[in-house]
């Protein structure tokens, strides 16, 4: 067994043997501004502001942190200073005690929705992320800190949130940048997921030690085809302008200058030497450290007063994507523990999110999500304590440092087909050697949207949708092939909030999850055959279904001996790190439409308008050759689903070589599609997992759409003569 397997568990007894003193904490608030919001039944306000606290580096609860005990201290203290934002009544009277503590998701400040408000929530969204990158100060500021962020006078409050977390000035390392997609002679900028890459080059004037290669083809599993390695007189670091004419780097993101311009069929990789790494999990602390100040305390050090002291009696952390894998990785590191022992968050809602947050090793990059090399899948990325048998990693799961401290959240998570296919969700369900299902504690409900795209689509209902672009996400990734999925996340949200509301303030059991399973022979192996996938559909070639091009799997990564492979925290040292193993994904299985089965119930399910994809394919010609097309053609467009609607009519779909029923075939006539949506939409609602609001929205969408309804068809799918 590798060398990660055993400092989690000193880490739980040395919690458990700990009596809590009051170290870590919040010493000073400040409300830099105040002002109305309207859109409710009673008066709220809106304070914006800044949270000054310290960290004692000896408190277990703190040890875990990498670099902490390398930290700048101030009477043995490492200090931070973190955004807030906080949506209340302006009569605390009139609060239900219940507090939503957003997660901002990339620095987006998050306002609690009217439905909330008027329910006398209470809403804060905070910071956390500390990589100190935006593209832009005002008009993308990301999760930029304000320069005056720590003095006492007023801050002109930005729009993000954001996180001052402590600086190792002078320490060096390793780390590895990708450009892709881009051409031309300018400067292309060293990104992750959009955003700049958080670190500076040691010298930005001498590229010597670096190392600039391309690579002419990647696989889904992570086989390079390289290229040739490019001449350090070839290309310099710059902050715009050419080779010829570069303009200094002095702000993000750092870009390159190549003297022969940049090929879009080619991906540059560099490995380069960076300088001054945050210490990032002082963010993490800092997101706990505010919670519990808001919740707890009534005043601060200096006397300034909680604006929420007396009123909360419970609290939910949320995350969606990028935020709600830093709520499992929050869950995961303990956090959910205050410096006095006291519970933080009574529920935690991850949506949409697959993994943890790489936010606690030195050169982490928390914007990151799924492409080659980058960090996020380490250790358990499952709730209960569940062998890791390919990895060689002690048994671990999510929820072990809560449970030793009775501290665990009651969890709702909600994901769908977007998550499986690229954002490497099935390892949670199944582990790495996917055999068997891993048993749901008691305190989580699961519950997977099906055929749906990152986040859901638009909802709308119609038998010709719209021939727009689908942008692929990520790193330049490029545009998608298929239509746009429409399957909404809506109605499953708007039911799983009031379900988490009402499961952690009554104690009202939410639904029963539903998500595929081994057992329920819902989710199989990752190839055409195992799923069930009709042949024959318009749009969708065989060659999707290869492993090199169809889901994105978890790699082993040899991050090196100075980082913990299970916390994901220390040091990686290997840039980049070698893959040692590909771990075994698997996917829901599939009716004769090619829609996934094993979800919660749904009307698109149910009563479908075409096959419904949580993925796409990425466009470009998709020859043999490497030559000529864009870098990730013909393999799935990163995580964004895909939509082949049904033909109207038998003929049309006989003459197309369509499997697929027509709605002709399906429905008959409007009348019949509408009576097919009511049935499905009553359905999701006698089973719990639709209000009944939501239900009557999507019948009354039904009524009123084009569906066998255009001019001419009088209210028939086939006229006829």
């Amino acid at each position: 067994m590798r060398h990660r397997a055993t400092w989690f568990m000193l880490v739980v007894v040395a919690v458990l043997a700990w009596a809590p003193a009051a170290h870590a904490r919040v010493t000073r608030i400040i409300i830099d501004k105040t002002e109305p919001l309207t859109g409710q039944n009673i008066p709220y306000e809106r304070l914006t502001g800044r949270a000054f606290g310290e960290l004692d580096p000896s408190d277990p609860l703190n040890t875990l942190i990498t670099d902490i005990d390398l930290a700048p201290r101030v009477n043995g203290k490492v200090g931070y200073v973190a955004s807030f934002f906080i949506v209340k009544p302006v009569d605390m009277s009139r609060a239900s005690g219940l507090m939503w503590h957003d997660v901002p998701n990339r620095g987006g400040r998050i306002t609690i929705t009217p439905d909330l408000r008027n329910l006398s929530d209470v809403g804060l969204s905070s910071g956390w992320q500390g990589d100190n990158a935006g593209a832009n100060p005002v008009t993308a500021p990301a999760t930029i800190v304000p320069a005056n962020a720590s003095t006492l006078a007023p801050v002109t409050p930005s729009s993000n949130e954001w996180v001052k977390v402590p600086v190792l000035t002078g320490v060096t390392g390793h780390i590895v940048g990708r450009i892709i997609n881009r051409s031309g002679l300018g400067a292309q900028p060293l990104n992750v997921m959009g955003n700049p890459i958080p670190y500076f080059p040691v010298d930005p004037t001498n590229n010597a030690g670096a190392t600039l290669t391309t690579h002419l083809h990647e696989t889904i599993t992570g086989i390079v085809t390289e290229g040739s390695t490019i001449p350090n007189s070839d290309w310099n670091f710059c902050g715009g302008g050419t080779f010829a004419a570069p303009t200094p780097v002095t702000t993000l993101p750092v870009r390159l200058c190549l003297k022969d311009g940049f090929d879009a069929t080619k991906l540059y990789q560099l490995v380069y030497t960076v300088t001054d790494p945050y210490v990032l999990g002082a963010g993490t602390a800092a997101f706990r450290d505010v919670a519990s100040f808001f919740r707890y305390e009534p005043n601060d050090d200096f006397g300034t007063p909680n604006p929420l002291a007396g009123s909360i009696k419970w609290a939910i952390i949320r995350g969606s994507s990028q935020s709600g894998n830093f709520t499992r990785h929050f869950i995961h590191l303990g956090m959910n523990q205050d410096e006095q022992g006291r519970i933080v968050h009574d529920g935690a809602w991850p949506l949409i999110a697959g993994r943890r947050v790489a936010n606690n090793s030195r050169w982490g990059q928390p914007d990151g999500v799924l492409e080659l090399y980058q960090m996020g899948s380490e250790g358990p990325q499952w709730w209960h304590q569940f062998p890791d048998t390919v990895r060689g990693l002690h048994p671990a799961g999510i929820l072990d440092r809560c449970e030793a401290t009775k501290t665990c959240p009651k969890i709702v998570e909600t994901f769908g087909g977007a998550e499986v296919f690229a954002l490497k969700m099935t390892t949670s369900w199944v582990g790495t050697s996917a055999k068997n299902d891993i048993p749901v504690p008691k305190n989580v409900r699961r519950y997977y949207l099906p055929s749906s795209t990152h986040g859901g689509g638009n909802g709308t209902t119609t038998e010709n949708p719209p021939k727009n672009v689908v942008g692929c996400p990520g790193n330049n990734w490029g545009t998608g092939t298929l239509l746009a999925n429409p399957v909404p996340a809506t109605g499953l949200v708007n039911r799983m909030r009031v379900a988490l509301r009402d499961w952690v303030m009554l104690g009202v059991d939410p639904p029963p999850s539903q998500w595929p399973t081994l057992a329920k022979k819902t989710l199989v192996e990752p190839t055409k055959a195992a799923m069930g996938f009709p042949s024959g559909v318009p749009g969708i070639p065989d060659s999707v279904f290869l492993p090199e091009n169809f889901i994105f799997p978890v790699f082993d990564y040899d991050w090196g001996p100075e980082f913990n492979e299970s916390d994901a925290t220390g040091t990686p040292t290997n840039a980049p790190p070698p893959i040692l193993h590909v771990i075994k994904m698997m996917v829901p299985r599939v009716d004769a439409d090619g829609n996934e089965l094993g979800g919660v119930p749904t009307v698109q399910r149910d009563a479908p308008l075409g096959t419904y994809l949580g993925w796409n394919i990425t466009s470009g010609p998709g020859r043999a050759a490497y030559d000529g097309r864009p870098f990730h053609a013909g393999q799935v467009c990163n995580y964004v689903g895909g939509m082949v609607p049904f033909f109207k009519t038998k003929a049309q779909r006989l003459a197309a070589g369509d499997p697929r029923l027509s709605l002709e075939e399906r429905y008959g006539t409007h009348a019949g599609y509408v009576a097919a949506v009511t049935a499905a939409a009553n359905n999701a609602f006698n089973q719990g997992y639709l209000l009944a609001a939501d239900r009557d929205a999507l019948i009354a969408q039904a009524v009123a759409s084009d569906v066998c309804n255009q001019p001419g068809d009088g209210g028939k799918c086939n006229p006829g003569p």
